[in-house]
């Protein structure tokens, strides 16, 4: 699948002389890349983490076998270039699991100043799942030492069809300048979209990585309205709401009243 992949992008790849498995036969195990790009299945459970308790590449702990998220990181990490950046695609669980040692893991590759930035995703972009996914950015030397960039993009794109979402172009160049910014140290931080933590913050939200924590809540434009005469109004309209309330209550009594059942 991964070479049909390629062929149909025009993109000539090393796959290796036949089929192998990630974490059991690395066909390229000496391999530093300067870029890695990848979906790896999301939760997978029954990976065969029991047999690879002392794999060298494990070196900010062993994941759990009932979750394999931590060993994609892992894997990737242990193949990365002195400068090397990563690009990956996980279910958002992988941000604030605490479950088998997943926590002390995250919390080691934050501590060794990896994770350049994380981008929360909005459901349905994926034809095989709905669920709602996060980009992690990991990367070696980074430009912003001690800094990581949230961005908290739930409310980006458009539907497509009644399933399926999409980013436009403009989408993705915002992202793209965002992230540009930020390496550029010229990032300006806005609420409910983006932000930019150091280690020490992090560490103040037990390690755990949803952009949500970070970026805020958006400010709302004051539409204009005083407070006094916004609480009055709205005050009115909840008592004629209740007023309503209790006219439909007493016609429901009297329905059922007819029909031989009281309340």
């Amino acid at each position: 699948m991964a070479k049909m992949n390629m062929a149909i992008r025009g993109i000539d790849a090393d796959f290796g002389p036949y089929q192998a498995d990630t974490f059991f036969n690395d066909l390229h195990p000496t391999l530093k890349a300067d870029f890695i790009m990848a979906n790896p299945p999301f939760n997978l459970s029954n990976w065969g983490g029991d047999k690879l308790k002392d794999d060298v590449r494990w070196k900010f702990g062993t994941p759990p076998a009932g979750n394999a998220n931590y060993a994609w990181i892992q894997h990737m990490i242990h193949h990365l270039a002195p400068n090397g950046k990563i690009g990956l695609v996980l279910a958002n669980g992988a941000l604030s699991s605490q479950s088998s040692g997943e926590g002390e893991i995250r919390k080691k590759i934050i501590q060794a100043d990896l994770v350049e930035g994380i981008v929360a995703l909005p459901t349905q972009l994926f034809y095989s799942v709905t669920i709602p996914v996060t980009i992690w950015f990991i990367t070696k030397n980074k430009k912003q030492k001690g800094k990581t960039l949230f961005i908290d993009a739930r409310k980006m794109g458009h539907m497509v069809d009644r399933k399926h979402r999409d980013f436009t172009d403009e989408n993705i160049q915002k992202l793209a300048d965002t992230f540009a910014q930020f390496q550029d140290g010229t990032l300006e931080e806005v609420k409910g979209f983006c932000a930019i933590a150091n280690l020490q913050e992090i560490e103040k939200q037990d390690f755990i990585l949803t952009p949500g924590r970070y970026v805020g809540i958006e400010e709302q434009e004051d539409d204009g309205e005083p407070f006094e005469a916004k609480m009055t109004r709205l005050t009115k309209e909840l008592s004629e709401m209740f007023v309503k309330s209790h006219e439909l209550e007493d016609e429901i009594r009297k329905k059922l009243g007819a029909i031989g059942y009281e309340i």
